[in-house]
């Protein structure tokens, strides 16, 4: 790529600071826009007299010269760097080592520098990485790590006056930012809402699933505290998955070693993980659900949540069961994933819809909430399902939240809900405007385990004034709702309401 530099940036760009992926500033980078020269790992190219010296086809003309000789290059294009380099000397310009002190086991990164404090890139580009042999290694590994641990949030600051073109919508998102009233009680709800957050998409090496015509990807969201749940979600979900993971840059650095460190992620190439980085003090549900959602590549999805397991012959089965049912185009339907739970941590997961019916006359699964929000799948009609051989019609009732797979094309998440409540119901809500059946399919399942209740759901059981901006929020859903759908809006008035259970899980 860096060969081709001067001729696919723009014309109009004479100089360019060009780095390895593996160097870390020890230094104001300002100081190396000074200095223009020539390092392996840390490259100044001055586009402009590159492109004067007809730098396209004097690359070109020596690269195949060398490979003439040559099988094939070792190091990429640095071979060719270093073959255009020796046969005109006149194109570069030494930097001082300081710039570019290489730590690989091949270089003798000492003789360059007397004290540590001198350094200005530290160039990781031994295969040992932090375990290379240094003797200042320790005080190169904590800057490394002190690095990794950093905000990122505050790379977004405008830390010098720069000239630069605001991103599109960047002045409407200030203003409505100015708007907002901090002593307005719901003003965490607000701000959080128009809250734009970095996102990483493709975090981890990602291979798409080839195409099948009625292929599902589930997709899930989930925090640092979920992570113990993806070595057992791919051991139940064969198939392609899209996971949001809301993490602090810190946090990303440990699910990435996370994940190198387990041999059941590491052998999965079909889950594609995409990290929104945390910034403000709601959890933003919905948002992190369609940043997975828009990184699916399949035809239908199976929106999940992370604390649920499916069973075993789901993903196999939903396949199935779309093609049977002549899903597409010409029909819009939701098919409903029946949910249960359990409040045992340790459980022997049922392999067949007989096994999760003996369970539960046994008192080992319970239909999912319950204790706490039964109406929440009521609907779903749990006593039908015992005894249903083909899939069933259920209608929409106020406060149903069944998990579903859905075409991938299907409406978002309303990203206005924060934090907890209303985030699922709200979904559901919308595909009922937009007409999509609700199909119950006889032989699905999934299964939530147990775990401690996130701050949110505390912060919502605690606090009137939490529930109250939640019921803003309801009301406010439902005015967008009735310019969509005009009257057909009315039906939901009822659900949107009712007063919200501190009880409610």
């Amino acid at each position: 790529m860096k060969l081709v530099l001067p001729s696919a940036l723009p014309a109009e760009l004479a100089r360019v600071i060009v780095l390895d992926t593996d160097v870390t500033f020890a230094s104001d980078i300002s100081a190396l826009w000074a200095l223009f020269a020539h390092f392996s790992g840390v490259i100044l190219l001055r586009l402009d007299r590159l492109r004067q010296a007809g730098w396209e086809q004097m690359w070109r003309l020596t690269a195949r010269r060398e490979l003439l000789t040559l099988p094939a290059t070792s190091l990429a294009d640095q071979d060719i760097f270093n073959a255009v380099i020796k046969e005109h000397p006149g194109l570069v310009r030494r930097l001082p080592c300081v710039w570019n002190v290489q730590l690989s086991d091949h270089t003798l990164a000492e003789r360059c520098y007397s004290e540590a404090s001198d350094l200005k890139v530290i160039h990781w580009n031994s295969p040992k990485k932090l375990r290379v042999k240094n003797k200042h290694v320790e005080f190169f590994r904590n800057f490394y790590l002190t690095f990794l641990g950093y905000d990122g949030n505050l790379l977004r600051r405008e830390l010098f006056v720069c000239p630069s073109q605001p991103p599109p919508g960047a002045e409407q998102l200030q203003q409505a930012l100015a708007q907002l009233d901090e002593e307005d009680p719901c003003f965490e709800f607000r701000q959080q809402q128009l809250t734009v957050h970095r996102v990483h998409v493709t975090f981890l090496p990602h291979e798409p699933p080839p195409p099948r015509p009625h292929d599902v990807t589930l997709v899930a969201q989930l925090s640092m505290d979920r992570l113990q749940m993806l070595e057992a979600l791919c051991r139940h979900w064969p198939g392609p998955m899209s996971l949001a993971l809301y993490l602090t840059d810190a946090e990303a650095q440990q699910f990435l070693h996370f994940v190198e460190a387990s041999p059941v992620l590491a052998a999965r190439q079909d889950v594609a993980y995409h990290v929104v980085y945390r910034e403000g003090p709601l959890y933003p549900v919905n948002q992190l659900r369609n940043v997975a959602l828009a990184q699916a590549l399949t035809p239908y999805v199976f929106l999940s949540d992370i604390d649920f397991l499916p069973a075993y012959s789901l993903y196999n089965y939903l396949r199935a069961s779309i093609e049977q049912l002549g899903l597409g185009s010409q029909r819009k339907a939701a098919l409903v994933v029946p949910a249960f739970e359990t409040l045992r941590y340790r459980f022997s997961f049922p392999h067949s819809k007989v096994e999760l019916l003996a369970l539960l006359d046994a008192g080992a699964l319970y239909t999912f909430r319950y204790h706490e929000w039964p109406r929440g799948h009521a609907p779903t009609d749990y006593a039908r399902w015992r005894e249903a051989q083909a899939p069933y019609r259920v209608q929409w009732a106020a406060d149903y939240e069944p998990y579903v797979v859905v075409p991938r094309d299907c409406p978002r998440y309303d990203p206005r809900f924060v934090g907890f409540g209303w985030n699922k119901v709200a979904h559901i809500v919308e595909l009922d405007a937009q007409e999509y059946e609700l199909l119950v399919l006889p032989e699905a399942f999934t299964i939530h385990l147990p775990h401690a209740p996130s701050l949110d759901i505390s912060r919502f059981r605690s606090s009137p004034t939490y529930r109250d901006c939640l019921q803003a929020l309801k009301d406010e859903f439902h005015q967008d709702l009735s310019r969509h759908h005009g009257a057909a809006a009315l039906k939901y008035l009822p659900a949107l309401q009712q007063p919200q259970s501190p009880a409610r899980g």
